[in-house]
């Protein structure tokens, strides 16, 4: 079986300053484009994350300060990458938890705005724990027997990412091979924010941390307005205050109306 794709589908990879979504900056970027012809497009970048890269970020990656000193910032090619993705359902390993976020992060700080609305978000990696329980480099090996050389090289974990889910989609009739199958699948249909500060239960968005977790937003908001305010000025990624500024509009605009 082949995956069947009624649009694009841009596999991307990340290479970070560190794990930590909203302090955290990319240092390289690599999209693997699969229009539904089968033709693929590349684009692959070193990004200055303005701020010092870890010792222990570099001895993953491999990128240094010296590397990126020269090179354009997030904001500089942050329209350019967004017209490359166009419309595209976005693909990933761990990247509904990481380099999708991360991304929406880095966008949202470049003042550029990226809508998710649309799109369907296809995660090789929870597929893979679904089936499997592996690491990326034993995925390739074990779904596509080969070697994955020049791990976390942005370009060559991306591509190994779309020969695995393709191998995926061959070796599990279950999985489906359209992309909304596959979102489905590997999806999280709980996920209101993509750091999971807050979810669905039974269609009702809860918080998902600290002392409020299990109640719905709307009853916090209510019951104790000045959460808001705490949150706003607390160290969470944008993408959740957003989400949590779209909870708090549509309660007042509904409570308006009433």
């Amino acid at each position: 079986m082949k995956i069947q794709l009624s649009k694009p589908v841009a596999t991307i990879d990340l290479e970070t300053t560190g794990v930590n979504i909203g302090a955290d900056k990319i240092v390289e970027i690599a999209i693997v484009k699969i229009l539904p012809d089968g033709t693929r497009q590349v684009k692959r970048k070193l990004i200055n994350p303005e701020m010092p890269i870890p010792k222990a970020a570099s001895d993953v990656h491999g990128i240094t300060n010296e590397m990126v000193k020269d090179a354009p910032t997030f904001k500089q090619v942050a329209n350019e990458i967004k017209q490359f993705i166009g419309n595209a359902d976005l693909c990933g390993y761990n990247s509904n938890r990481f380099d999708i976020p991360m991304l929406i992060e880095e966008f949202a700080r470049a003042g550029q705005e990226f809508s998710t609305e649309g799109r369907k978000f296809i995660d090789v990696q929870k597929i893979f724990h679904l089936k499997e329980q592996r690491t990326l480099s034993a995925a390739y090996k074990f779904y596509c027997n080969k070697n994955l050389d020049g791990a976390h090289s942005a370009e060559a974990d991306a591509v190994a990412t779309w020969e695995i889910l393709e191998a995926q989609v061959e070796r599990y009739g279950d999985i489906g091979t359209t992309t909304e199958e596959l979102a489905k699948f590997s999806g999280e249909d709980d996920m209101v924010d993509f750091a999971r500060r807050f979810i669905k239960v039974n269609g009702v968005e809860v918080f998902n941390f600290g002392k409020h977790k299990g109640k719905p937003v709307v009853q916090v908001l209510k019951e104790e307005p000045q959460y808001y305010d705490w949150m706003m000025k607390g160290d969470f990624p944008m993408n959740t205050k957003q989400k949590f500024t779209e909870i708090l509009n549509r309660t007042y605009l509904k409570k308006d109306k009433n």
